[in-house]
């Protein structure tokens, strides 16, 4: 590939991921792959509705940190998050095993 073309976002953030690990990561540590499909599909795994209201902010080995616009949308997220980590899985490719929510200010 020449230096001019474009480089597809998945394969620039594998590279940018990479650079910042120290070899032998652990195995808690969330893979590239998987970094870069939650935030760079977030929208497609979620849907419109609630990418509009939530948003990924974090995501360590298998807990995802998210960041809802609104209390009543954390509620919201309790009765979803169980076909929410299944659709991260499919879409994304990210075993999410927690879902931690925060509030904005």
């Amino acid at each position: 590939m020449r230096e001019d073309e474009p480089v597809r976002l998945g394969d620039s953030l594998h590279d940018v991921v990479r650079s910042l690990r120290p070899d032998g990561t652990p195995d808690g540590v969330a893979s590239s792959s998987a970094l870069g499909g939650v935030f760079g599909r977030w929208e497609e795994a979620v849907g419109d509705a609630l990418a509009a209201h939530v948003q990924p902010v974090k995501l360590d080995g298998t807990t995802l940190v998210v960041q809802v616009d609104d209390p009543a949308w954390a509620t919201q997220l309790k009765f979803l998050e169980s076909s929410l980590k299944e659709r991260l899985v499919e879409i994304a490719g990210a075993t999410i095993e927690r879902i931690d929510v925060r509030v904005a200010r």
